[in-house]
């Protein structure tokens, strides 16, 4: 729709660069405990395989209720404040971890950790750092840092605690973090100014239509379900590798494998979703895999390359649903509103993660460990038939348009043009934030109509 420049600013290029990898390196630390943590837990005082789960997701509790007030603390007292006072909390959560030696030591260690809170205020920096019409890209690059953490953390976590041990692992996050605050305050340039971003941050004037929404709440609900899975199965995992006759010391070796064939196979299914629209066959398809592999993990092995096998497909489903599901709700989020669905999306991420680790401490304490996975698949198999009625999301993409001053003073007939340009489908203006906020069709936009009625006036 506009002209952008293909080079970014070096400020851009120091707050995009520097905070991806702040945000990576949080869920770097969090995400390495997950393989390693149930095979070590037997030398903590007082471990049951119910407190290991609990260890494994409580970080996604204290997360998902601090994370919005953490968000709303930096509009008033400064993005970087907040982000630095939630990394020293971070790291102050590692060092409990490391000097427990016992499980509910490492839970409260864990549950610090994510006192730390600072994603919403890491975006919102971000969104200050960055011009309106390279921001979306800019967030892009925040979620592949993620993901390429997960994929990290599971080949560095079962490494460093063979060779350091468990405490290890949380001296080594302790560390990262220390050096992100180096990053954040030598390397992040300081922020020119502190405003709202309804495409960033939670707009509470929306949460209620944001929350109501079934092809949104669907969406929320998967994102609940993919991460409960996720944290439960890893109370089993590593012991199904180690039955497998891979040793504790190969574990990363196996992770990197199974990973990097995952990734491999989950690109030309992406290309296949966005470019031929079939985002909700994906979706369907992901988590079909999903509940396939837990039933298949759930059996006896018989000959145990089939662990691999599953893994694999597990895995693939997951990082699908990991870039799709971002993308839909994109698609699907009102103009102006996609903040505040994200921020309804990440709180249902992180509550997922801890009501999944303590279901798989539930279901391995009392079940065993193919109890684990035949209830995840239950769970899995639920899921897939709430989203069989998910219509597919339109191609619709979000656009971020400043408002000149003449425009401001007709904003009524502004938006009557705006909604009257072909493939424009939704209009929110905000005087306030002197800002535009799209949704629209780009296969059937008419860009020299849009470009026409948002050019300045000549002077």
């Amino acid at each position: 729709m506009r002209k952008v420049s293909a080079l970014l600013l070096v400020s851009e290029r120091r707050a995009i660069s520097g905070l991806a990898g702040l945000y990576a390196s949080r869920m770097l630390g969090l995400f390495m405990v997950l393989p390693v943590l149930a095979l070590y837990a037997d030398a903590l005082e007082g471990s049951t395989p119910l407190l290991v789960g609990v260890a494994l997701g409580i970080y996604g509790l204290t997360q998902a209720t601090l994370q919005i007030p953490f968000g709303l603390l930096s509009d008033r007292i400064g993005r970087k404040r907040v982000i630095a006072m939630g990394l020293v909390i971070f790291a102050l959560g590692s060092v409990v971890a490391a000097l427990s030696d016992t499980i509910i030591g490492v839970i409260m260690g864990r549950a610090l950790q994510g006192g730390g809170a600072v994603a919403a205020a890491i975006m919102a920096l971000l969104a200050d750092q960055t011009r309106e019409e390279i921001r979306t890209a800019a967030m892009a690059t925040i979620g592949l840092s993620i993901g390429v953490s997960f994929a990290i953390a599971m080949v560095l976590g079962p490494w460093l605690a063979a060779w350091a041990g468990l405490a290890g692992v949380f001296w080594f996050t302790a560390l990262l973090t220390l050096v992100g605050l180096l990053v954040l305050w030598r390397w992040v340039p300081a922020a020119p100014r502190r405003r709202r971003h309804r495409d960033v941050g939670m707009d509470r004037q929306q949460f209620k239509s944001v929350i109501t929404r079934p092809d949104l709440w669907r969406l929320d609900m998967s994102i609940f379900a993919l991460h409960l899975v996720l944290m439960a199965i890893f109370v089993a995992v590593p012991f199904r590798l180690l039955n497998a006759g891979v040793a504790i010391e190969y574990h990363g070796l196996a992770y990197l494998g199974i990973m990097a064939l995952s990734f491999v196979a989950m690109v030309p299914l992406i290309i296949v979703a966005e470019k031929r629209q079939r985002m909700r066959l994906m979706c369907l398809m992901a988590i079909g895999a999903i509940v396939i592999s837990l039933a298949g993990l759930g059996l006896p092995l018989s000959p145990s390359y089939w662990l691999f096998v599953w893994l694999f497909v597990f895995f693939t489903g997951f990082n699908l649903l990991e870039a799709t599901l971002p993308s839909m709700l994109s698609k699907l989020a009102p103009a102006g509103a996609k903040g505040t669905a994200m921020g309804v999306y990440s709180t249902s991420q992180f509550l997922g993660a801890f009501l999944g680790g303590t279901l798989g401490g539930l279901l391995a304490h009392y079940g065993g460990l193919n109890a684990v996975f035949i209830g995840c698949a239950g769970l899995a198999l639920c899921w897939w038939g709430a989203m069989w009625r998910m219509p597919s999301p339109p191609p619709l993409s979000s656009e971020v348009v400043a408002l000149h001053e003449t425009q401001a003073d007709a904003l009524d007939l502004l938006m009557e043009h705006l909604a009257d340009v072909v493939g424009v489908e939704d209009v929110m203006v905000v005087p306030e934030e002197r800002l535009v906020y799209l949704k629209v069709n780009r296969q059937q936009l008419d860009e020299a109509a849009l470009n026409k009625l948002m050019a300045p006036p000549k002077s």
